[in-house]
């Protein structure tokens, strides 16, 4: 399989897919991210890696996949967090399309043939998304997150705020890379919802698709900072919406971004934000009728004693009509 992608990559001499990964200690699923990126059929790729200050065996790993595969491009920086690390791999990106890729998730097979080739049937599209579903810690099926479109339409409505529709991961996104330049790339400012800032620049100008089928597994874990919405998010999400008002406005949000002054470092998540990670792991295994559901909520308890929501989902667990009516969400 790389034998052939090799052959498509010097035959071609030019690279179509830049696939670009953060990766900050993410031993345990980074051979498996990796594999899942580089066994992607039809499609020449590079894998831009930049290592955001590991201080496990992150650094090993990718060093011997680029001893190894040449398609592998592995860049270091001290820790700086995601966003300053999906800069610096997009300025690096020679392919006509970036696509996202993160250290822990996986790409099922075809997912960038598919989004390659749905990008470029309608010049209208910008990026392009697949359903995604949402695994465990330990790989644990927790749930499909989809969007659904008529197949006659690009898209139905490129957002809506109020709910924070978009693509169902950051990682199952690919866009164009002359857009993504043009539009000013990932930015700076943007500790969190670095996202959500650059979705609502390239919706302003092009359209969003969807592959209608699943083509992307990411993985949500307690200690994750995306694992859960914390307080720490929220000065983020209200800037994306008040930038963009000052560009629709305005036609600028440069003043609304000079006036938001955050450092960029790395915060723990809360354990009340840990707690609320795991009990979504759990109700989600519950609603699936997966007994190890149960383990998260005593874990999510254990984490924060005082989430009564778990206390409740517990016991009510136990009894044999127990059926899940209420959709989890984070």
């Amino acid at each position: 399989m790389t034998q052939r992608h090799d052959m498509i990559f010097s035959i071609n001499g030019t690279v179509e897919v830049s696939v670009v990964m953060s990766v900050f200690n993410n031993a345990d699923h980074l051979r498996a991210a990796l594999d899942s990126v580089l066994s992607q059929d039809g499609v020449s790729l590079e894998v831009i890696a930049v290592d955001d200050g590991s201080t496990d065996l992150s650094t090993t790993i990718l060093d011997d996949y680029a001893r190894r595969d040449n398609r592998v491009r592995v860049f270091r920086q001290e820790n700086a967090g995601l966003t300053r690390a999906l800069i610096a791999g997009c300025e690096q990106a020679r392919g006509e399309f970036i696509a996202r890729q993160d250290a822990d998730d996986l790409s099922l097979p075809g997912r960038l043939r598919r989004q390659v080739d749905l990008l470029r049937a309608d010049d209208r599209l910008v990026f392009a998304s697949c359903w995604s579903e949402v695994m465990g810690p330990a790989g644990e099926m927790l749930l499909l997150h989809h969007r659904n479109f008529n197949p006659e339409q690009a898209t139905a409505r490129m957002f809506d705020e109020a709910h924070r529709m978009g693509p169902p991961g950051h990682g199952s996104v690919m866009f164009r890379r002359g857009t993504y330049q043009k539009v000013g790339g990932y930015r700076a400012a943007f500790y969190y919802a670095q996202d959500w800032d650059l979705w609502m620049r390239l919706g302003e100008v092009g359209m969003l698709g969807y592959i209608q089928a699943v083509g992307y597994r990411y993985r949500v874990d307690q200690d994750s900072i995306s694992g859960g919405w914390h307080s720490s998010k929220r000065p983020y999400w209200d800037l994306v919406l008040e930038c963009r008002r000052m560009r629709l406005e305005a036609g600028s949000d440069f003043e609304v971004i000079q006036r938001f002054a955050k450092p960029e470092v790395r915060r723990s998540v809360s354990r009340r934000a840990s707690a609320q990670t795991l009990y979504f792991i759990g109700r989600c295994l519950m609603n699936r009728r997966d007994p190890r559901g149960r383990s998260y909520l005593w874990k999510c308890l254990l984490r924060y004693p005082l989430y009564w929501r778990a206390w409740f989902a517990l016991p009510v667990s136990l009894f044999p009509w127990y059926s899940a009516g209420e959709k989890s969400k984070l």
